[in-house]
């Protein structure tokens, strides 16, 4: 499957290796963007506002919101998320390929919104799998560990909802099938 759809989505359960894909996409093609998503939660140690995320006071993303300034958006944990419009629109008429790792639910705002963008879900080889890279990376306690779980399962239950599903049991592997359903290699 080939695409000359800009709008990329890449979603995918934690823990399955889509920022490590993302990261590797960009480092090779420099035509693709990243969108930078705003937060009204606080950075955390070595953010950069801009670059990690916009980060925003709930005053403005509601005002934004009002607006429809975003391509999608969502609450978690009493902090808002969002793909503020505006850029994606303006790297999207520079001819530029634009990348958006989001979760499920923005990727389901999306596709209820826009049929231009190509929605790819990351799977992981198997559950078991899954849950030991999450366990492996010793960044979670037990309750979040569990959290993610749970949320993976429901996940991975909408992976059909997608124009494609990459399943990522060798990194190189999964970004050369990745490249091919983006369109960036025959």
């Amino acid at each position: 499957m080939k695409t000359n759809r800009k709008l990329i989505v890449i979603t995918g359960p934690s823990g399955v290796g889509k920022g490590s894909l993302v990261k590797q996409l960009l480092e090779k093609y420099k035509n693709i963007w990243l969108s930078v998503s705003a937060t009204t939660r606080t950075p955390r140690e070595g953010e950069i506002d801009g670059e990690d995320y916009f980060f925003w006071t709930k005053d403005k993303f509601e005002t934004i919101l009002k607006n429809n300034g975003f391509l999608e958006w969502a609450e978690f944990a009493g902090n808002f998320y969002g793909t503020p419009s505006h850029q994606v629109d303006s790297q999207l008429s520079m001819g530029r390929t634009v990348l958006l790792e989001i979760e499920l639910e923005g990727a389901r705002q999306i596709r209820s919104s826009s049929s231009e963008c190509l929605q790819v879900f990351i799977a992981p080889p198997t559950f078991e799998e899954l849950e030991l890279r999450i366990r492996k990376r010793g960044t979670d306690a037990a309750s979040a560990v569990k959290s993610r779980l749970e949320r993976a399962k429901e996940e991975m239950k909408a992976q059909n909802e997608f124009d494609a599903v990459v399943i990522n049991d060798e990194l190189n592997v999964a970004l050369a099938e990745l490249e091919k359903i983006i369109g960036l290699i025959h």
